[in-house]
């Protein structure tokens, strides 16, 4: 009865003039397309969800009960007594033997120089005739004089070196000593010593008054660098004075002044022909050795 119903309303709607059926609307059936969708899939979600395994149950605990008990043990015995045989007494003990005493070190003897020799008459005659490098030689003669009479020096604090400016008479006396700095009261005590008691000398090369300065060396390992007068010949080099600089008194120096011309050399001046002594070689080679530290 109703699928007549329904055939027969359907062959109406679709006589009915202007209806298409590609022009119906799906939004009018949501209402009913909607809620059966939504317990469609609540259906398989419990479906599926009752197919699946679920939590294994614990496991059975095998762990067996205890029964604990509490019993009173009974004190133990006393313990019995050893007799023990009485031993001998110990040896008695030997003292022990005093070390020997050890001996001191051999106390260690401090190096000592010998004054050298004074100079002999014959240096004193060449020395009196030398003129060059403002008496060189009558200067080192004079300092070694007065090594020779301060006496032998010993390492310790007695050494030291101690320098004077001196001036001597045209005729050999002594005008004036001052002393300029010294390294050892003792030094400085033997050398003042020595400049009094100096015997008579002979005059001065130039026969005109001799201002120098001298240090004197009180050590135990030198007595002084000797000079060399290999090269005293030859004329000393002409001194540079900056035309540039004037102290503010008198007239300032003109910028072009001529410079300072060097001095000729003597035709009587052949450094070659002055032989060395071995003392002052060696001396040379030991004061280059220690200004430029070679072998160090």
């Amino acid at each position: 009865m109703a699928s007549e119903v329904a055939n027969e309303v359907a062959s109406e709607v679709a006589n009915e003039a202007g209806y298409d059926w590609r022009l119906d609307n799906p939004w009018r059936r949501l209402r009913w397309t909607l809620p059966g969708a939504l317990v469609i899939a609540l259906l398989c979600l419990w479906a599926v969800t009752g197919l699946m395994p679920g939590a294994a149950p614990p496991p059975p605990d095998d762990k067996p009960s205890l029964d604990a008990q509490l019993i009173e043990l009974p004190p133990p015995p006393p313990p019995k007594t050893i007799e023990q045989s009485p031993q001998a007494p110990p040896p008695p003990m030997e003292e022990p033997r005093p070390k020997p005493a050890a001996e001191p070190p051999p106390a260690k003897t401090p190096a000592s120089l010998a004054a050298p020799p004074a100079p002999t008459a014959e240096e004193w005659q060449q020395a009196a005739t030398y003129t060059l490098k403002n008496s060189k030689r009558y200067r080192h003669t004079w300092g070694q004089q007065i090594r020779s009479m301060m006496g032998t020096a010993v390492e310790g604090p007695d050494q030291g070196q101690v320098r004077f400016r001196i001036t001597i008479n045209p005729d050999g006396s002594l005008a004036s000593a001052e002393e300029l700095w010294s390294t050892s009261a003792k030094a400085s005590e033997l050398a003042r010593k020595a400049i009094q008691t100096m015997p008579p000398l002979p005059p001065t090369p130039t026969g005109k008054p001799l201002v120098f300065e001298q240090t004197i060396s009180f050590l135990p390992h030198e007595t002084g660098w000797p000079p060399s007068y290999k090269y005293d010949c030859l004329p000393d080099p002409p001194s540079f004075r900056s035309p540039f600089s004037w102290d503010g008194r008198g007239q300032p120096p003109s910028p072009s002044a001529p410079a300072p011309e060097r001095e000729e050399r003597s035709p009587d001046c052949h450094p070659s022909d002055v032989e060395a002594s071995f003392e002052e070689e060696d001396s040379e080679l030991k004061r280059q050795v220690e200004r430029n530290r070679w072998g160090r």
